[in-house]
């Protein structure tokens, strides 16, 4: 029997499907899926407005 799998603990977020939700884009108005709820107050960017928004890496 192969137990070289049973120390990593719980089932990882990769088996389960994601649940994804209606969003409607903050920027360009375009209505997108995300893959978490969407809250009320903060804006959802759509996959092509995204990267215009994220904090630039070093």
């Amino acid at each position: 029997m192969d137990n070289r799998y049973q120390s990593r603990g719980p089932r990882s977020y990769d088996d389960r499907p994601r649940e994804f939700h209606k969003a409607t884009c903050a920027d360009c108005g375009v209505e997108c899926e995300v893959p978490f709820k969407p809250t009320e107050g903060r804006p959802v960017y759509c996959r092509d407005c995204l990267p215009k928004h994220r904090k630039p890496r070093f």
